[in-house]
């Protein structure tokens, strides 16, 4: 008796560890299914790529560590197949029985493959786990591939078509929607496009892939295939033990990431949340909000009275060098949302020219309504992650344009211009009304 954590990697630790901070005398036990745990999956298509060189680079802690260091029990291999809430019982595929007083579920989400004929094939791989990344790298070692494709242009598919590239392999991405990145934005689509071919990377959209053959994807000749087409939450679990799932496909949660069951809770990528900007749930499978539920539902687990006031939707990735962060919503997303946007994008430097500035693009959308500030990107080759975390802390604050024009913003030529990039936009934004 005592918690138990289903899930090892950054929801499930970080709950546990919370935990064990406020009562050091609770017992705790951590169940994961895989054969490692607390490893940063981020940095996955770089251990393709081989910036990353060995998979124990990837791993931050081990059972022992949480053992000895945290007096948290961790069990790898254990998974669990059902779960009893009446009797707070689990079974583990091993038929061993595990009773809690209180239980995280924090089972993460898996690689969908969207029912995709052909999915099973040894060339055709996803990247979710180090073990995925681990088959990919002894896939190219030892099959030496030429072309790949890459099905699906979110994060994880740009990533691994950038990291496949510095492979030598010739790569082509198919999107069944008309954008890439997730946001319904036809000018960072383009950006992504243009950045993708200045690196021999063909992009397409509008390409839905219903099979996978031994030599080709949707008419594309090659020789290995990436599934990025996006994550489905793990709640098999959940459901069948009578927690109620959100409109969004995931585990519904309170602000204190507490199910319909009391003394559940869930977090991390099989869980929705709340999204500031709309006060609307929300699906977006972050190891940054994973390890931001996992902290609040670990405190109350443990009888604390935390609360997770939701997120903004903030990411940023990497393609080529070049970064490319988003927030809130695009226009069009904006407009799905019932609000009235209006919307300015700039171009502009990170720095002075004369400090060899480089050109940062910056779009901020507002709601003509309320002139609160409901969305923006940046997409520039050095500055995107501090800019777009500006962008990010406006929505939380829910600062309208005049606000965030009047932001004092640091200067210095080595560091940023005067007006800087966001203040530009801002300006511009005041003028679309």
């Amino acid at each position: 008796m005592g918690l138990v954590v289903i899930g090892g990697v950054a929801a499930g630790l970080s709950a546990a560890t919370r935990a064990r901070r406020l009562d050091p005398r609770l017992e705790i036990l951590v169940l994961e299914k895989g054969p490692v745990v607390s490893y940063g999956a981020c940095g996955l298509p770089y251990l393709v790529e081989g910036r990353v060189r060995q998979p124990e680079q990837l791993i931050v802690y081990t059972p022992e560590y949480f053992r000895k260091e945290r007096n948290i029990e961790v069990r790898t291999g254990a998974r669990v197949v059902s779960m009893a809430h009446a009797r707070r019982e689990l079974v583990l595929e091993s038929g061993a029985r595990v009773r809690y007083d209180r239980l995280v579920l924090a089972t993460g989400a898996r690689c969908d493959t969207c029912g995709m004929a052909g999915a099973g094939q040894p060339h055709v791989f996803t990247l979710h786990t180090l073990e995925d990344a681990g088959r990919m790298r002894r896939f190219l070692a030892e099959k030496r591939p030429r072309r790949a494709v890459v099905i699906g242009a979110g994060y994880i598919g740009v990533e691994a078509a950038d990291a496949l590239r510095r492979n030598g392999l010739r790569v082509t991405v198919l999107e069944r929607s008309a954008n890439a990145l997730l946001r319904d934005d036809p000018q960072i689509t383009l950006a992504v496009r243009r950045v993708l071919e200045e690196h021999g990377v063909e992009l397409r959209c509008g390409i839905p892939v219903e099979s996978i053959e031994a030599d080709r994807a949707a008419g594309v000749e090659c020789d290995m295939v990436v599934l990025a087409a996006g994550f489905k939450p793990n709640i098999e679990l959940a459901v069948e033990a009578g927690v109620e799932i959100g409109r969004t496909g995931a585990i519904r949660t309170s602000e204190r990431m507490e199910t319909n069951l009391a003394g559940v809770y869930a977090a991390g990528d099989c869980a929705e949340v709340t999204h500031r900007v709309s006060n609307a749930p929300a699906y977006i499978p972050l190891g940054t909000t994973a390890n931001k539920t996992g902290r609040v539902a670990g405190a109350n687990a443990a009888g604390g009275r935390e609360r997770f006031a939701g997120v903004v939707g903030t990411t940023i990735v990497g393609i080529f060098g070049v970064g490319f962060a988003t927030t809130g919503f695009s226009s069009e997303q904006a407009r799905a949302q019932g609000f009235s946007p209006v919307s300015a994008r700039v171009e502009g430097l990170s720095r002075p020219g004369y400090f060899q500035g480089v050109k940062t693009t910056v779009e901020l959308v507002a709601d003509r309504a309320s002139g609160r500030l409901v969305g923006g990107s940046v997409i520039g080759e050095e500055g995107a992650a501090g800019r777009i975390n500006v962008i990010a802390t406006a929505l939380g604050a829910r600062l309208t344009v005049d606000e965030f024009e009047q932001l004092d913003l640091a200067y210095s030529p080595p560091f940023a211009t005067v007006w800087d990039p966001l203040l530009i936009a801002a300006q511009q934004l005041r003028n679309a009304w």
